[in-house]
């Protein structure tokens, strides 16, 4: 399948792919990662989105402030 230029940001917005580096850089801008603190949230929850988006939130709840 041939990318789509036009369109923003990955076309599963269900999985987190770390392979493709566009698309590691959009997860990381969404979701306030670094590259390497998303390939760790990945490779420690998962590739499904939901589940990383819920512990980033969790750990940034739990920060003190």
């Amino acid at each position: 399948m041939v990318d789509d230029l036009k369109s923003r940001g990955p076309e599963d917005r269900k999985r987190i792919n770390i392979n493709e580096p566009w698309e590691l850089d959009w997860w990381s801008k969404e979701l306030g990662l670094t590259r390497d603190q998303l390939r760790a949230a990945v490779k420690r929850f998962g590739n499904m989105a939901d589940k990383v988006r819920d512990e980033v939130k969790k750990k940034k709840q739990a920060r003190p402030t």
